[in-house]
């Protein structure tokens, strides 16, 4: 399916997908506020607990898969402390990096890495709420289709949507923060937000380390390249692969792969980050293969790629110059062909790492969201 056809069915998939769930009566704990009969509350794992937090809950609600089919949404809702301001909380979409594909990944199960929570309790203390979806198959049923931007779009809008008509403190103005994956899918939030839910007020996107033209990279893949010893790419190719082989069940994938392959990318489905890093340590992307992967370029171009146009609200991306996960070459490709299409893109550029990026950043897009908020 195209992107074109998956956005020409959403409307009407939608109405159809909050009718199916909202005959199912789904019951909302008493203590919670009143929510929409496609969304439900309840209490949030203490390992996804923030500081910063007054309150917080674990959100389930209506979406869209890679397929464009009806599919489960999970996350998490966090409200800052003291009073809400007159019209509620202003809302930050947090958009997560990778964390794997498998269930028990979910950072509304499973928590954050100490980068993620020092930054997003950053935002609590600035005064706006944090809607923090997990991603389509991500604690929910089905396979993470990892990478695939349309689908992490639809995730972070209708979360934001559901959290919205949940909880009655948040404000409809929000904007989508993003890192590594979730720069990604904060760039397809921002070029799908407004036509997709015209009834939320959208306000701008940050993203950081934004997995972009990464089918540059991968299209490239073949038994015979190198092993570069960065087990975090062999690990993100495994992802990417059980995600696309989940979006695209017609191109056959598991006839590209090897027989190391076949049981990396399968542990894949189930092992989180770390644990992946440390399951391939000593495999490289070409020992996933047993034949060249040139044929699937188009379809892993459009299952990856990231708009360059489109873009109806400002947008600021952050870049580590020393990241060796998405490297500055990629990004700067984005941008420019961004600009060169007249997008309202802000660039810049820091002398740090892949995660070292959002910290280093703050001091950028505090004043960026500030200005897009209040």
């Amino acid at each position: 399916m195209t992107r074109a056809d998956s956005v020409r069915g959403m409307r009407s998939l939608r109405f159809r997908t909050f009718v199916t769930v909202a005959a199912l009566g789904v019951g909302i704990l008493s203590q919670m506020p009143a929510a929409s009969a496609a969304t439900a509350l309840s209490e949030l794992s203490p390992k996804a607990a923030l500081a910063e937090a007054s309150q917080a809950y674990e959100i389930s609600y209506a979406t869209i898969g890679s397929r464009g089919e009806a599919a489960d949404g999970s996350g998490s809702v966090y409200l800052p402390k003291g009073t809400a301001p007159a019209g509620g909380w202003p809302v930050l979409a947090w958009a997560h990096g990778t964390v794997g594909i498998g269930d028990d990944c979910a950072p509304s199960r499973a928590g954050r890495t100490q980068r993620d929570i020092d930054y997003l309790n950053h935002w609590l203390k600035q005064g706006y709420a944090i809607v923090a979806p997990d991603y389509v198959g991500l604690g929910t049923p089905g396979i993470h289709p990892y990478l695939h931007g349309l689908s992490e779009a639809h995730a972070m809008v209708d979360g934001v949507g559901a959290a919205m008509d949940a909880v009655p403190e948040l404000s409809h103005k929000w904007m989508v923060i993003g890192q590594s994956q979730g720069g990604q899918a904060a760039l397809e939030t921002a070029s799908t937000a407004t036509k997709w839910r015209s009834d939320l007020d959208f306000r701008g996107t940050v993203a950081t380390g934004a997995a972009a033209n990464l089918d540059m990279v991968f299209q490239l893949a073949n038994p015979v390249i190198p092993n570069v010893g960065i087990p975090e790419l062999t690990t993100i190719a495994s992802y990417f692969i059980a995600g696309f082989r989940t979006a695209r069940p017609d191109l056959n994938i598991d006839s590209y792969l090897s027989d190391v392959g076949k049981k990396v990318v399968a542990d894949g489905e189930t092992l989180c980050f770390d644990d992946m890093v440390k399951r391939v340590k000593g495999i490289g992307i070409g020992q996933l293969l047993k034949k060249d992967a040139l044929p699937l370029r188009e379809a892993m171009k459009q299952y990856l790629e990231v708009p360059t146009t489109g873009y109806d609200r400002p947008i600021f991306i952050g870049q580590g110059l020393l990241d060796t996960v998405v490297p500055a070459p990629l990004t700067a490709k984005l941008v420019t062909e961004m600009t060169a299409s007249g997008q309202p893109v802000t660039y810049k550029t820091y002398p740090t790492d892949h995660s070292g990026t959002m910290a280093a950043s703050l001091v950028d897009s505090t004043p960026f969201v500030k200005a897009r908020l209040g």
